[in-house]
């Protein structure tokens, strides 16, 4: 058993409930607003300034009001369309708002380390850890359904150590100081026995990497099945021969892909992978609705990592990443359940021969650029930043 300061040790007697991205989602999360009373964090990628960013923004205001101590921070790159107005009225209600920001950034660039991850939570008590940013796209509107996402609902002693989490990042703070002390003490409430679960979290310019080392764990120990849902996919190459092992053992792994995905570039750089996961037994299944943007991993139907990181190279090289890995066979058997049946009436599965059916040479080139070209970037930036952390710090 790894010791408590390898932070792979799991914390018990939580409750935790899975929420489907949606109305249902943003229901919850300004329940969770309204009902704050000392401290609140919200913490996210992306949020817009249409009728899901306002009204969630108007339970922060209100939740100022009430003098609960409101830390917003958003990541400086996918957020940077909101109004001055928009900030100005928050902040004149007494939201404390900033920017998360990267190494380098000018008038037209904006480089490494975005905070990627989409979290709340509340009094330390309740939170929630999802792949789900603050926009209508998200959301149920109308007669338009949100894209397919995921979020994990937690109540605990797990929830201290993500308000813990959530006020060194936005302190600026990457070594552990302990947390300041609240002039309210809020009493965590003691659960029965339930669910053991992990924060996990990913900087790895900052030399964090636990949902990486997560993933590895479930390709090394699995038995039976994986389940995998991710919405971008092209993984370090030893993620790929991780999960390439797991299948040569016997192991069933499912991946569910987005069929209509947001950015086409990217689907290019998956597909060049196609050929890869055929070679070695991975069955492949595109989701067909709308768009898949959620990013959860069931391992034998007994555990789970759930939250903001893709199986990808931006998630495990560039951007801030946060997952709940989660121990509970009740919800992880329904996950289970509800991704094979999301397989089963909303998805195509993907064959060898129905791929190369499809593909000619010049597609197949296309994959091959589009796949290098993405690694090499990628390896570029991240080579450059670490070096420069790195000189900064013998240099100060």
């Amino acid at each position: 058993m790894p010791d408590r300061k390898s932070k792979d040790v799991f914390t018990p007697n939580n409750k935790v409930n899975i929420v489907r991205g949606g109305a249902d989602y943003f229901n919850l999360l300004e329940e969770i607003i309204n009902g704050a009373q000392y401290t609140l964090h919200l913490q996210t990628y992306i949020y817009d300034e249409d009728e899901t960013g306002e009204k969630i923004a108007e339970a922060l205001i209100n939740a100022a009001y009430r003098n609960v101590n409101v830390y917003l921070l958003l990541d400086g790159y996918a957020s940077q369309n909101l109004s001055k107005e928009f900030i100005y009225r928050l902040r004149n209600a007494g939201v404390n708002f900033r920017f998360f920001n990267p190494f380098f950034k000018s008038e037209y660039f904006y480089l490494a380390r975005r905070l990627h991850h989409k979290v709340i939570v509340a009094d330390s008590t309740i939170g929630i850890v999802a792949g789900i940013n603050v926009s209508n796209r998200y959301n149920d509107i109308g007669e338009t359904k949100a894209w397919l996402d995921w979020a994990a609902y937690v109540e605990g002693i797990i929830c201290k150590e993500l308000n813990n989490t959530c006020e060194r990042i936005w302190k600026r703070q990457f070594l552990y100081t302990p947390p300041a002390k609240l002039k309210n003490k809020i009493i965590v409430p003691e659960f029965e026995p339930g669910c053991e679960v992990r924060v996990r979290r990913n900087d790895w310019v900052m030399k964090k990497i636990d949902i990486t080392r997560t993933y590895k764990q479930i390709f090394r120990i699995s038995q039976k099945e994986v389940l995998v849902m991710t919405s971008y996919f092209w993984p370090p190459k030893r993620l790929l021969k991780a999960m390439a092992r797991a299948s040569a053992r016997g192991v069933v792994i499912k991946l569910v892909l987005s069929g209509n995905a947001d950015v086409p570039f990217n689907r290019y750089a998956e597909e060049f992978l196609y050929a890869f996961l055929f070679r070695n037994n991975i069955e492949v299944y595109e989701y067909q609705p709308n768009i898949l943007h959620g990013k959860v991993t069931v391992c034998d139907g007994e555990w789970y990592t759930l939250g903001s990181y893709n199986l990808n190279n931006i998630s495990a090289f560039a951007s801030v990443e946060m997952n709940l890995d989660i121990r509970d066979k009740l919800t992880a058997e329904w996950l289970r359940s509800h991704i094979n049946e999301i397989i089963e009436n909303d998805c195509i599965r993907i064959t060898n021969d129905s791929y190369r059916a499809n593909t000619n040479p010049i597609k197949q080139f296309a994959y091959f650029i589009s796949y290098n070209f993405i690694h090499f970037m990628f390896y570029l930036f991240t080579f450059y930043f670490e070096q420069k952390k790195r000189n900064k710090a013998k240099h100060p």
